[in-house]
């Protein structure tokens, strides 16, 4: 508690910092909108806060994984417009405050020209001032929180679909297809959780329905049981989950003890293959939305019938990163970082912020090897749209046709 309130009083000590400098210095505003800061003659300056460590390591070390996996492929193969793109990770722990702590030092200190593949609801929508006034775009963020998508923002650049999506998916599914009217939400009290709550709210509101029971549980902690035992005395027949590996494993391997079997489903930045792995043989049957599509090569399949996009991405991570298993977070990081070198690819050589964002508002149809195509544009900053439903199956995620 000591540590996260210091961090809360030297995020804010920055805050006033970063103002101050900016409303000081109006001869070096910024973020100009034609300047281009973080665009050196042999390289790009890109920033990344995101979980390295703690509670959420997986997720923003998978994540980070697959992204550097193609920039560090297209460094190897001359970069974009002969320039390589430099990376600069800083790990915020899923730890809001200093989240906003490294943002801050990424575009004053660093000079970083764009952000990119941030983690996390109550991180990522934490910097959304920053970002307004920096003026700065945000490239890939592994959530799908509405606010990150309404009001629309130019410098918010979405590229997975929104948890709206997501849960409307796993309503659709539970009530129409399974019959089943009985459904309770379990989720983290945060904007992570809040976001997929309402997302399920709307989504059984068509039905007629209402949540039978909401149980929560604090960030960073494991305490799911009063949340359980909510949830078992309304006699849910499926239970929504908004929350991350450890705390929703922990909830259905307690439930199932307690002989407890609704349908489990987890919306995708649980981390569906952590989860598998912490659930074991509890893990049977439990769904997973996912917005890319399985990252593995089929068994049965001939080779000619492999998703490129998917066995780029293998075929990167085992070069780059060996020690990393393919994973629906990396495939994610990997496409994120397609779009962010498309972009800076389109803007051309004399690139500055506004001539990106431009770019990236150019982008139809754009071909990823992942079965759907990407497409903004303006005022349409989410480039994909695609939910996969998987279910786990003896460790396993296998894809749902």
């Amino acid at each position: 508690m000591i540590k996260v309130k210091s961090y809360l009083a030297f995020a804010s000590i920055l805050t006033i910092y970063f103002f101050l400098f900016a409303c000081s210095n109006p001869a070096d505003s910024l973020s100009p909108s034609g300047n281009k800061t973080g665009i050196g003659k042999h390289e790009i300056l890109i920033g990344s806060s995101l979980a390295l460590g703690g509670h959420a390591g997986y997720l923003g070390t998978q994540m980070l994984h697959g992204a550097l996996s193609y920039i560090k492929h297209v460094n190897k193969n001359g970069g974009v417009h002969k320039r390589k793109i430099k990376i600069i990770a800083l790990d915020d722990g899923y730890e809001p405050a200093r989240c906003l702590y490294n943002t801050q030092q990424l575009i004053l200190e660093n000079k970083v020209f764009s952000l990119f593949c941030y983690v996390g609801t109550p991180t990522t929508v934490r910097i959304i001032p920053l970002v307004n006034e920096a003026k700065i775009p945000l490239v890939g963020m592994f959530t799908g929180a509405s606010r990150l998508r309404h009001p629309v923002n130019k410098y918010l650049i979405n590229i997975r679909a929104s948890y709206y999506q997501e849960t409307e998916a796993a309503v659709d599914m539970i009530v129409k297809k399974m019959n089943l009217d009985r459904v309770a939400v379990f989720y983290q009290y945060d904007e992570y959780g809040f976001d997929g709550l309402r997302g399920v709210e709307i989504a059984l509101k068509l039905y007629g329905l209402k949540p039978v029971a909401k149980g929560s549980y604090v960030r960073g902690t494991l305490d799911i049981e009063a949340g359980l035992t909510k949830i078992m005395e309304s006699a849910a027949q499926a239970v929504i989950m908004i929350g991350t590996y450890n705390p929703c494993a922990k909830f259905i391997k307690v439930a199932k003890k307690r002989d407890f079997f609704p349908v489990f489903h987890n919306v995708s930045f649980v981390g569906s293959k952590e989860l598998a792995r912490r659930l074991g043989d509890a893990g049977d049957d439990v769904y997973v939305t996912q917005v890319v599509p399985p990252p593995k090569k089929s068994n049965t399949a001939p080779i000619e019938s492999m998703l490129p996009g998917v066995d780029e991405y293998i075929t990167l991570l085992a070069k780059y990163y060996p020690e990393s298993k393919p994973s629906f977070v990396g495939l994610e990081g990997y496409i994120n970082a397609r779009v962010l070198v498309e972009g800076l690819k389109r803007a051309g050589s004399d690139i500055t912020r506004e001539k990106f964002i431009k770019a990236i508002e150019s982008i139809n149809n754009f071909d990823l090897g992942i079965l759907n195509k990407l497409t903004f544009g303006r005022d349409d900053y989410q480039g994909l749209d695609q939910v996969y439903f998987t279910k786990i199956k003896k460790g396993e995620l296998i894809l749902i046709k």
